[in-house]
């Protein structure tokens, strides 16, 4: 009975893994393709959406929350900077160190990039009832903090690590 559960188990997985795969490659399609029509990449547009949520930050914290390294953190805010979406200011904790902001010409885009994606959701979720709007979205936060939680402890399961791997997790 173990061995059907655990099958059927592997069977979900696999389902879920392809949906999911889809879903991801669709979204990154739509988002490369709303939010270059406003002159910024992808990459910007979460850095943009960073300094919304979280406030003015450091460019190594900005690093962290984007999962890039400095260089390439460093690129998209010279690039934001440029176009006067982001500000660089002295860090109130740290004479040494700059601090990043979003001005309020970043924050109006981010808003208008926004309101186009929600817009976009609401048409797909018009058809569904209530209930299961909810328990989509329950499952996909669920699903994006368990990956989190495995991202962020650098953790790899035992099956996905290769013979010989003594990376984070693999044994």
């Amino acid at each position: 009975m173990a061995s059907t559960a655990n099958t059927k188990l592997m069977q979900d997985a696999r389902s879920l893994h392809a949906a999911v795969a889809e879903l991801v490659r669709i979204y990154q399609v739509r988002d490369r393709d709303r939010i270059c029509c406003h002159d910024i990449s992808v990459t910007q547009c979460h850095a943009l959406e960073s300094l919304v949520k979280r406030g003015a930050m450091r460019a190594q914290a900005m690093a962290e929350v984007l999962r890039l390294d400095k260089s390439t953190v460093t690129r998209v805010v010279d690039a934001l900077v440029r176009k006067a979406y982001v500000e660089r200011l002295p860090d109130p904790d740290d004479a040494r160190a700059q601090s990043l902001r979003i001005t309020p010409a970043g924050r109006a885009l981010y808003k208008r990039i926004e309101d186009e994606m929600v817009q976009q959701q609401a048409a797909l979720l018009g058809d569904l009832a209530p209930e299961v709007r909810a328990g989509a979205t329950e499952l996909i936060q669920r699903l994006a903090k368990a990956a989190e939680q495995r991202f962020v402890a650098g953790a790899c399961a035992p099956s996905t690590c290769a013979p010989g791997d003594t990376g984070p997790g693999c044994g």
